[in-house]
């Protein structure tokens, strides 16, 4: 077993008793059979299942736990038997908090920041504001980058870098490391993480196998690189919880015919802001507290209204064991969206991963934990139909001016030429 450290100082802070061993993946994840192939547990499970979707089948998990226990490991067909047992398994949602059991609906635990009142002022929708002022180009850009992608241009372009150098600051004010991580992933790391690949559903974009070798991806969010950067590895208990945060490009396949995700809410493609942690188990309550009070503190300086949500199972996705929501209002679209999540998956991906900690002389698996710091689009919808004057002028926040040069307006852009369709006659 190699051991390597990451980084000097910066990273070497929190990660220098961190061990990884061989760079090879996972090759069989290792699932708790104790409880989910134990039959004590099976209406628990199966109830769990029905609120999560109806994902999985602990009854074919049980057959087959069955069948191994009755097949010699050094019988041909055990191999088969044993992936079969894990391909069951590892479709199991994560174990959901007590505490959210019983809910239908998102709960609203906090409001932030009252609605603006624009009085006599009807207000604009994003898509219109960035129209007049010429900040935003979506139409006819086939011959580039297709359906659902979009130009930034002029002042909105310096509104998006001045909101992600604000959020880092604020993350490595508060003992993040930063760290830049790759774009395409392969299969193992993000179906360890709980996407789905190559199913109906997928919102996964994969490449050509033909051209960049088999089972190969582009990422849907640094969660999974975070993940994936830590795969193998051992870390000392008091060097946790370990904290760490990406810029990156997110690549998402899913469309929607939705009225209110129109427009850049919901794209193929946009820039992410993303915080990742690891802690011991006994840590990773609080610190899903700690991101979701993290986030509000991002969030309401940025003066638009907003309530945070605590989401229902179904509403969880397989690895969350508890997930909090933060939905901005939204008032050209007279609504909320949501603008942020942040969920504790206990040790659903570090069992598929093998990120363990060091207690004493024994080992076990740590809890990970996510959350958005800032997803581009959404939070530029908030802030554009929060901030708009009736004259035609954008306000920006106090805290972003000094990232954008001590501008405090955003007006019309006149540099890049606003695009104009014509028809050629033949």
């Amino acid at each position: 077993m190699m051991l390597r450290h990451l980084f000097k100082r910066h990273v070497t802070s929190t990660v220098k008793y961190c061990r990884f061993f061989s760079s090879s993946m996972v090759s069989v994840p290792d699932i708790d059979t104790n409880y989910y192939c134990c039959p004590k547990n099976t209406t628990e499970i199966e109830k769990n299942i029905k609120l999560r979707k109806g994902v999985g089948d602990v009854h074919n998990v049980l057959k087959m736990y069955e069948i191994i226990n009755k097949t010699p490991i050094t019988d041909t067909s055990y191999t088969t038997v044993k992936n079969d047992l894990y391909k069951e398994l590892i479709s199991l949602p994560n174990k959901t908090h007590p505490s959210v059991l019983e809910y239908v609906d998102p709960k609203v635990i906090l409001e932030i920041n009252d609605k603006r009142d624009f009085q006599k002022h009807v207000p604009l929708e994003f898509s219109e504001i960035t129209r007049r002022l010429n900040l935003l180009r979506t139409d006819k850009l086939g011959h580039t980058c297709g359906h659902k992608s979009y130009y930034f241009l002029g002042e909105l372009a310096e509104l998006e870098e001045a909101l992600i150098k604000y959020t880092v600051n604020k993350l490595i004010e508060e003992n993040f490391e930063l760290v830049s991580v790759p774009d395409i992933l392969p299969r193992q790391v993000i179906e360890s993480c709980g996407m789905a690949i190559n199913n109906d559903r997928t919102q996964i974009y994969s490449l050509d196998p033909v051209q960049h070798g088999p089972d190969l991806y582009l990422s849907g969010t640094a969660e999974m690189s975070l993940a994936g950067l830590l795969v193998n590895s051992l870390h000392s208990e008091d060097m946790l919880p370990l904290k760490l945060a990406a810029v990156s490009r997110c690549y998402r396949a899913e469309t929607s015919n939705i009225i209110e995700e129109r427009g850049i809410y919901r794209v193929h493609q946009f820039t992410k802001v993303e915080m990742f942690v690891v802690a011991k188990p006994s840590q990773s309550e609080n610190m899903l507290e700690y991101l979701r009070t993290t986030q509000q503190e991002l969030f309401e300086p940025l003066g638009f209204n907003m309530r945070v949500l605590d989401m229902p199972p179904h509403e969880l996705g397989a690895p969350a064991y508890r997930k909090y929501d933060i939905e901005a209002w939204m008032p050209g679209r007279n609504n909320y969206g949501e603008i942020s999540s942040c969920s504790n998956c206990t040790d659903y991906q570090s069992r598929r991963l093998n990120i363990q900690y060091l207690y004493g002389n024994n080992k076990s698996y740590v809890h990970t934990l996510n959350g958005t710091a800032c997803a581009i689009p959404r939070i530029l919808i908030a802030l554009l139909e929060t901030h708009q004057d009736p004259k035609g002028k954008i306000h920006i926040p106090e805290v972003l001016q000094q990232y954008m040069n001590g501008k405090k307006i955003i007006t019309k852009n006149n540099l890049v030429p606003e695009l104009k369709l014509t028809k050629i006659k033949k």
